[in-house]
């Protein structure tokens, strides 16, 4: 069986979102610090820290967003390609999420991008997830 990192990741944050806790730690990956660099560029996170561990895995530390009222600023975060079934999208195929309100997180060649950034840059890749 394999894991899926960005999954537990997404997972770990929504579970953490419904209890509003302020953090959540993740085990750390290359492409999860990716998604999470674009999350806090985009305002749905406020930070995150890569925080060394006695073991060789290192871990993430999340720090959520919540509004002036305690409302949540992530409304729905999904997982589009998984292990068992990939979905890749060109540039003309890249998803408006909500109409454009939304973003959808892509892995490309020029690394982990929104769809804004790779229509700039006219390049297509691996649909992540989207977030709304």
């Amino acid at each position: 069986m394999h894991a899926d990192p960005i999954a537990d990741m997404l997972t770990r944050i929504r579970n953490a979102i419904h209890i509003e806790k302020e953090q959540v730690n993740v085990k750390a990956s290359g492409v999860c610090e990716g998604v999470l660099k674009v999350l806090q560029e985009q305002g749905y996170i406020r930070e995150y820290d890569r925080i060394e561990t006695a073991n060789k895995q290192d871990l993430l530390r999340v720090t959520l967003k919540y509004g002036p009222q305690g409302e949540t600023v992530i409304r729905e975060l999904k997982r589009c390609s998984k292990p068992s079934c990939r979905v890749y999208c060109t540039v003309k195929d890249l998803p408006r999420v909500m109409g454009g309100y939304g973003v959808a997180i892509v892995s490309t060649s020029k690394g982990v991008l929104t769809d804004h950034q790779c229509r700039q840059d006219n390049v297509g890749g691996e649909l992540l997830c989207t977030v709304c």
